[in-house]
């Protein structure tokens, strides 16, 4: 049985070094050349600090690898630490940033002018800064907790940061319960009613029916991604604490979590306007072309209606996607629709006209 789960466990980590060190690295590429080019958003500021997480991560996997397949630590004690801190780094970073990225996705499409003040790269920047704070302390306080010479347990079989002693573990238990709240409960309850909202709001929004099922994709993709990578290794957290011992499953729970290397990229990308002009720029587009084909369903405002779609135009040149669906979703709680009578358009002065789809 545990040649098995070995076999599998060195299977997960050689496929998610092969293919998560590339995709982050495109990842990182297309954020950057974003910034470069449009500008600094949080989209961007949250994407890096993910590429970061999982970059350093996937920089260790050889490392866990050669320990799957020894069974025990031979490289140097002082790595230890090292390769401890980097790991839950990754971890529970990327929890903490898939979580504000879902928050500031719900914050554009449900609050979207008073998002829209406050929608600034410097205060992300912030933000990232007090994340990684709260992770590095509570990573610190656990490894100062485990007490031993360079974290390196002693015995026939040196184990990092594993095989610890009833004194280690009075410590350690309620630090891991404490960490699985904090870090990993609180952000999922958040992710999840975030997307929800999402769900909620898109649903009863006047986008047409594709639109509506991509933007639901990128919604519920994220909310998959946290659940399904981070889960099962919080979940022993808290069975270790009602067992008060250190459960043996902890190592094949830390599988799910080297997925997310190669998972959140894909997430990523779907947010960024890297292609086609992002997801929310094409749903925008088809939106725009839906209401000149359906026609008036309500009262319609000519002026208001051309200020809210060059509105659309000029923010998808310098914004993140959301800001697309977030104008869209305005014109709907406004009831203002587009109409499309040949004969009113053309009674129109030049300078009224709907602009075509190719330029929103």
């Amino acid at each position: 049985m545990k040649i098995a789960v070995d076999c599998i466990a060195l299977a997960v980590y050689t496929f998610t070094f092969i293919l998560g060190l590339p995709a982050n690295i495109f990842v990182l590429f297309v954020y950057a050349r974003k910034a470069h080019k449009r500008g600094t958003t949080p989209n961007v500021v949250y994407a890096l600090n993910l590429c970061i997480a999982n970059l350093a991560l996937v920089g260790w996997l050889p490392v866990k690898a050669l320990e799957t397949v020894l069974q025990e630590w031979t490289l140097p004690a002082p790595l230890c630490p090292i390769y401890s801190f980097f790991l839950f780094s990754s971890l529970y970073g990327s929890c903490l940033f898939l979580t504000v990225v879902t928050v500031g996705r719900y914050l554009s499409i449900a609050f979207p002018i008073t998002y829209k003040r406050y929608r600034r790269a410097r205060i992300s920047c912030y933000i990232s800064a007090v994340l990684w704070a709260l992770v590095f302390i509570h990573l610190g306080i656990g490894l100062v907790a485990e007490g031993g010479a360079h974290f390196v347990s002693e015995g026939d079989n040196k184990a990092c940061y594993d095989n610890f002693n009833p004194s280690q573990m009075e410590i350690l238990l309620p630090l891991r319960l404490e960490m699985a709240i904090m870090l990993f409960l609180l952000p999922l309850l958040v992710t999840a009613f975030c997307t929800l909202r999402c769900v909620i709001i898109v649903w009863h929004s006047c986008l047409p029916a594709p639109g509506k099922r991509r933007v639901l994709t990128v919604a519920l993709s994220t909310l998959a991604v946290f659940v399904v990578c981070y889960a099962p290794y919080n979940a022993s957290h808290v069975v270790g604490v009602v067992l008060k011992d250190n459960v043996w499953w902890r190592g094949v729970a830390m599988l799910t979590i080297s997925c997310n290397i190669f998972l959140e990229p894909v997430v990523m990308l779907m947010l960024s306007p890297a292609s086609s002009q992002g997801i929310m720029g094409r749903v925008c587009g088809r939106q725009s072309r839906f209401s000149r084909i359906v026609g008036l369903q309500r009262p319609c405002n000519t002026t208001g209606a051309l200020a809210s779609v060059q509105g659309v135009s000029t923010l998808s040149e310098r914004s993140h996607p959301e800001d697309n669906l977030t104008n869209v979703s305005q014109d709907c709680s406004m009831n203002v629709f587009v109409a499309p009578v040949a004969d009113k358009e053309a009674s129109m002065p030049s300078s009224m006209k709907v602009l075509p789809e190719s330029t929103v």
